[in-house]
């Protein structure tokens, strides 16, 4: 194939998306996110009722969400390597696809550990690890959306637009987690908690037959063209393509080692820290948050979720504004003074006098707000902090780390809670002490964390202009 016929295929790329094309694809990756974020947080907003229904102790309760957490960290780490070689919408399939089982099989894991003790306690973590899948989404979301957005969002006006554009779509952490709480007030009264997670199956068969719509991104597509024409004995014309959609022909593929070398380490290793460090006052606050509120500050149950609520209504407006706000300055920055508030927002809350509502409410919505924001921007800055071929196993990768992260701090808040003494009194401060210094300092400390990423440029997509 003459080099020239290269310019008429890569304008061919270039013309296979559209604007209402990339329009569609937001709205389809925001309630797939949403419906993944509703199986995702419902277990552990749940453990309070399963525990007890299962009779488990609260430290036995945080040791099972830690090894479903381990579950959920081992099976997100495959679908990077999946993104990068097969494509960002088969990624996001497999993820919509693996929210719904996770949440169809979990009233049969609850089942199982009820009747076969440990052997059923080990089913219903396999099971749960599933949820991996649900929890990459957000990952798949942010490298399919940013190489979507930088195609049609291209003048300068719009370029400072992706990141408030992407913000509405990370919107469905705290749309989900409010949509899980909700069902839990409606229907764990008709149906107990596992028709909580039935019920999460109908709207994924919706996302699943919508997903098939989306169409797959122009830079992916190019690069999967380029790596054909390479594996086909054409290494010129790999070469050319590559030039003229802007890409570097010379990288290695999608591979764990490959985020590890040249420029990627720096990113690699910054932004994997501050995942990881921040995901223990994730663990805390969103996972665990009515655990807090209910054993360390005298809320009732009821009263956890009214809460949960309305920080979740915060955090929402937390995604739009840090959105907006890093698309006008460094989104480094922006993350950073994000997870620093949100650090003295919790240590107010746990620190706190306990019965005070008005307080803790206060404290717990301006601490998510602050907490979760920051992860609109944070995703898309991974996402264009990567070369294309290894830009989803990368952000996979690092988004995975915040899985350990929250196995470290569940670890961490067995240990403490298993320390303290039977009385309610000594369980109470076990509570608050955990929250603070595995839940507060982690997060301060990833805001420092996140400083150390390089700054990077608005990902710049293939233009038609440019190839014909």
């Amino acid at each position: 194939m003459p080099l020239t016929t290269m310019s008429a295929e890569a304008g061919r790329i270039a013309r296979s998306v559209t604007l209402p094309d990339v329009r569609r694809a937001t709205i389809i990756c925001f309630f797939a996110w949403t419906f993944a974020v509703y199986d995702f947080v419902l277990f552990a907003n749940l453990l309070p009722v399963i525990g007890a229904e299962l009779h488990w102790t609260g430290a036995q309760s945080t040791g099972i969400n830690t090894w479903v957490t381990l579950g959920t960290a081992l099976v997100a780490l495959f679908v990077g390597p999946f993104v990068d070689r097969v494509g960002r919408r088969a990624g996001i399939i497999l993820c919509v696809v693996g929210a719904a089982v996770a949440s169809l099989l979990t009233w049969l894991g609850g089942y199982a550990a009820g009747a076969l003790g440990f052997a059923g306690l080990i089913l219903l973590v396999l099971i749960r690890a599933l949820a991996g899948l649900g929890y990459s989404e957000q990952a798949v979301n942010a490298t399919y959306l940013n190489e979507m957005f930088a195609h049609v969002y291209t003048d300068e006006r719009s370029v400072r637009r992706r990141g408030f554009l992407y913000a509405v779509v990370q919107g469905g952490w705290p749309v989900g987690s409010v949509v899980a709480a909700a069902s839990i007030y409606i229907l764990e009264p008709i149906g107990g908690w596992e028709l909580c997670f039935v019920v999460a199956v109908f709207p994924a068969i919706f996302m699943l037959l919508a997903a098939r719509r989306l169409k797959e991104s122009p830079v992916f597509a190019a690069r999967h063209r380029i790596t054909e024409l390479t594996r086909e004995g054409r290494p010129e014309e790999a070469q050319e393509l590559a030039r003229l959609t802007g890409q570097n022909n010379d990288k290695g593929g999608a591979s764990l080692p490959a985020i590890f070398r040249g420029e990627s380490r720096r990113s690699t290793l910054s932004l994997s820290a501050a995942f990881l460090l921040n995901w223990l006052g994730i663990l805390a606050f969103a996972f665990q948050g009515t655990l807090i509120l209910v054993n360390g500050k005298e809320v009732s149950f009821s009263g956890a979720l009214e809460v949960l609520i309305v920080s979740n209504v915060a955090g929402f407006a937390g995604y739009l504004f840090h959105g907006w706000l890093g698309d006008r300055i460094s989104r480094r920055t922006t993350i950073s003074v994000g997870w620093f508030v949100s650090a003295i927002c919790f240590t107010v809350m746990v620190l706190g006098p306990a019965g005070n509502f008005g307080l803790l409410v206060g404290a717990y919505a301006l601490g998510t707000f602050f907490l979760l924001g920051p992860y609109a921007a944070v995703l898309f800055f991974n996402s264009e902090s990567f070369p294309v071929e290894t830009r989803a196993t990368a952000g996979t990768f690092i988004n995975a780390l915040g899985q350990v992260g929250a196995i470290v701090g569940g670890a961490l808040f067995t240990l403490t809670l298993s320390a303290a003494g039977p009385s309610a009194a000594e369980q109470a401060a076990a509570w608050t002490r955990a929250g603070l210094v595995w839940g507060c300092v982690p997060i301060l400390l990833s805001a420092v964390a996140i400083l150390f990423a390089r700054n990077v440029r608005p990902l710049r997509s293939i233009r038609v202009d440019d190839v014909v």
